[in-house]
């Protein structure tokens, strides 16, 4: 799928009575990209996420994702797509390997598939003879690092992160986005909010909301050279002071 534009919205609306949480933004993503969807709390990006994961329907506009309507197929994205929550969201009371069955078949994999996936994965976190370990003892970075793992253990055409390595430190920050960046290298596309700065320059494109619209979308080098700033904090801070709104 990599070089598609899975997905696309033009326009989209959601307003909550006289309240207009997200104000006609357009945007497109394509296939394997690593996309940055900043925002001060209140600009509305959690909202506008939630739209696109077949959450929450539109009040006006037009969006697609993974090449299904949002309005009339939203049972389908949700079967396309991987997510992760900025609250940790596996079963502590499980093991690391009874979380991946679970959540695998919950995710549509058959048996054969899930039996396949277990070594793999736990290969790759390098959590090898910690199987049968109860997640709630794992480190918060290790918890994340499986949470994401899960997310795309059916190898989605996208999948959302929601500021997913809050609290966690600096180093386990950086292993978490080598495994964004494996994601993304077989063609999954990687939608994530966040609020390191140092984070949003890992990502190809990043766009910034403000009160609901988005006042900025380009690479981060360009968006540095286009508001004259030395780092995306200034960007950031360039376009977040003109914000009205606040949670």
């Amino acid at each position: 799928m990599k070089d598609d534009k899975v997905i696309t919205a033009h326009e989209l609306t959601k307003k909550f009575g006289d309240f207009t949480a997200v104000d006609k933004i357009s945007f497109e993503v394509t296939g394997g990209e690593i996309f940055g969807f900043l925002g001060a709390n209140g600009a509305g990006k959690t909202t506008a996420m939630r739209m696109l994961c077949g959450l929450s329907l539109p009040t006006s506009g037009e969006a697609t994702v993974a090449g299904y309507d949002v309005y009339k197929q939203n049972e389908l994205i949700k079967k396309s797509i991987g997510y992760m929550s900025q609250k940790f969201s596996l079963y502590e009371d499980l093991t690391i390997k009874e979380n991946i069955r679970f959540y695998a078949g919950i995710y549509g994999l058959r048996d054969k598939e899930i039996k396949e996936k277990i070594p793999l994965l736990v290969k790759q976190l390098h959590l090898e003879g910690e199987e049968k370990t109860l997640v709630r003892s794992l480190p918060l970075g290790w918890k994340q690092k499986l949470a994401f793992s899960i997310a795309v253990v059916h190898d989605p055409a996208i999948v959302f992160l929601d500021e997913p390595t809050g609290g966690v430190d600096p180093i386990t920050r950086r292993e978490f986005w080598n495994l964004i960046y494996e994601a993304s290298a077989r063609g999954i596309t990687i939608f994530v909010t966040t609020h390191y700065m140092d984070e949003a320059e890992y990502c190809n494109r990043v766009s910034i909301m403000v009160d609901g619209r988005i006042d900025a979308l380009d690479s981060p080098a360009n968006l540095q050279k286009n508001y004259s700033a030395k780092s995306m904090d200034e960007v950031f801070l360039h376009l977040a002071r003109k914000a009205v709104r606040s949670e």
